[in-house]
């Protein structure tokens, strides 16, 4: 068994709903329960990747490619009982919400919570462990002066109505500037030092409020032909996580057969992340376009 970080940055909004309506959200996206933070379901990843372009459907000629992918994600459903998938995908939580700032656009957002979260992550990856951050009420941890705006010569980050006082944190540097190669590519130097400049931490609270007032809430309608007027009961409003949001999950590979290796498998997964992919609804309008990489 072999054990794999998902990472997923989001290139436009991102609906994975959960298919009822909640506080005043005729269609809001699925969150964790205990905790309210947004999630991208791992059985919406498999089922993706699952029908990504480059899997047997379009190399049928190819016998030993479909053989792989079908021991990747399981036989067809006639076929169900024969044996698991070799590949099992959980969910992807967020990690970094990308938040309005006054200075620098937009800050990629996180928590000690999340920090520790991610660390039993890395942990079961084999990887050195997210920083142990302490972070004070009204309070944000940066990684430089970027985001950073002067206040009565004290030095403030703006994040939508909220202001906070900074910390720069040496330890939030690097781990950043770590995540930023894992998300990006060692050599996508322009897009990690554009990711490190804008990594930001507060603390668990303020976090929980700015994962609900953080997402994109849009209204739509069906105009009738007729009338040019709205349809009856064809006005609603959807949420999304929105572009730049970075979720992490854990992809296990556990072998039902000796016909391949964990690492071919892995590979097989991971040549089917090449390029954007599309998760969630509203596939026709925009949403859920995204990047994904196999760590």
């Amino acid at each position: 068994m072999s054990v794999h970080l998902l990472l997923l940055h989001a290139l436009s909004p991102i609906h994975c709903g959960t298919g009822q309506a909640i506080s005043g959200i005729d269609l809001p996206i699925a969150r964790e329960k205990p905790t309210g933070i947004p999630l991208i379901p791992g059985s919406s990843i498999k089922g993706v990747l699952r029908a990504q372009p480059g899997g047997y459907d379009l190399i049928h000629d190819k016998p030993k490619a479909k053989d792989i992918h079908l021991t990747a994600f399981g036989p067809e459903v006639e076929n169900a009982s024969e044996y698991a998938g070799a590949v099992q995908f959980g969910d992807a939580h967020l990690l970094f919400l990308p938040i309005r700032s006054v200075r620098g656009t937009f800050a990629w957002v996180t928590s000690p919570y999340l920090l520790r979260r991610f660390s039993r992550d890395l942990q079961e990856r084999g990887l050195d462990r997210a920083p142990t951050l302490d972070v004070q009420d009204r309070e944000a941890l940066v990684t430089g002066t970027r985001l950073v705006i002067q206040v009565q010569n004290q030095d403030r980050v703006v994040f939508e109505d909220f202001d906070f006082r900074t910390r720069a944190s040496q330890e939030l540097t690097t781990f950043a500037r770590r995540f930023g190669e894992h998300l990006f590519g060692e050599q996508a130097q322009e897009e990690i030092r554009h990711f490190v400049d804008r990594v930001c931490v507060v603390n668990d609270d303020v976090f929980r409020v700015l994962a609900r007032i953080g997402m994109e809430v849009v209204s739509r309608n069906r105009i009738s032909n007729e009338t040019r007027t709205v349809e009856k009961g064809a006005l609603w409003t959807e949420e999304a996580l929105p572009i730049e949001s970075i979720l992490v999950g854990l992809m296990v590979v556990t072998p039902v057969s000796r016909k391949f290796t964990e690492n071919q498998l892995k590979d097989h997964v991971k040549g089917l992340c090449k390029g954007a992919i599309q998760l969630g609804g509203k596939a026709t309008v925009g949403r859920g376009v995204c990047k994904a990489e196999v760590r």
